[in-house]
């Protein structure tokens, strides 16, 4: 494929379609536009009973944009549970550089002054596509996608990418729709703006949960 720029990566989030490597250590990208697409509906989103305990206790300090890069190379990682990733070095460098044209963001989960878990994805217009999430506390990355949804809420987002849809991401309300009906969605939501709010209020985020409360 040509190589890729920043300025073509946001093209192709706009026309749906989004680069992956076949491996950590493979160089070369390759364009992925699935028959079928994985998004989280704002009013399905769903937080299981025992993480909804768990976000209430605080168990970690919650930071947004802090660390970017450390995010991205612990997405990267290989772990026991996932052995290898598509994250090589020019998906690190090309979302760094989304980073510094505020074209990126990452959610991230602190423990005791050490980053433990998060996640990170693009925005553009209303919609947010999240690109990966990893763990090194229990609960970490969970914690980090309800902090992102209520984000996202607040900030009038009208689409949540995720890509693909995983058992991970299905206990959240995650679902499968048709190309055609993303392609719709997207659309929609490129022709509005949201705003990515770093900082959160304790209130705004307690309000957020207790209208997922409601819905489970």
């Amino acid at each position: 494929m040509t190589r890729l720029t920043p300025k073509l990566l946001l093209g192709a989030y706009a026309s749906g379609i989004f680069p992956m490597a076949e491996s950590r250590h493979d160089r070369g990208l390759f364009w992925v536009d699935p028959d079928v697409r994985g998004i989280l509906p704002f009013d399905a989103f769903h937080i299981p009973r025992r993480l909804r305990r768990t976000v209430r206790r605080n168990p970690f300090q919650i930071r947004c944009d802090a660390a970017f890069e450390e995010v991205l190379r612990g997405c990267a990682e290989a772990t026991s549970g996932r052995p290898e990733t598509w994250i090589n070095e020019e998906i690190e460098m090309l979302y760094r550089s989304l980073f510094d044209m505020g074209f990126a963001h990452s959610v991230e989960c602190w423990e005791h002054g050490e980053l433990v878990g998060g996640l990170y994805g693009v925005s553009l217009g209303a919609a947010f596509f999240g690109e990966s999430m990893f763990s090194r506390a229990r609960d970490a990355s969970k914690v980090a996608l309800c902090h992102l949804v209520a984000r996202l809420e607040r900030g009038g987002y009208r689409l949540l990418d995720t890509q693909f849809v995983t058992d991970h991401l299905r206990q959240f309300g995650a679902i499968e729709i048709a190309r055609h009906e993303y392609r719709d969605l997207l659309a929609n939501a490129m022709r509005h703006q949201a705003t990515f709010y770093p900082e959160l209020s304790a209130e705004a985020f307690a309000t957020f949960l207790h209208s997922r409360t409601h819905i489970s």
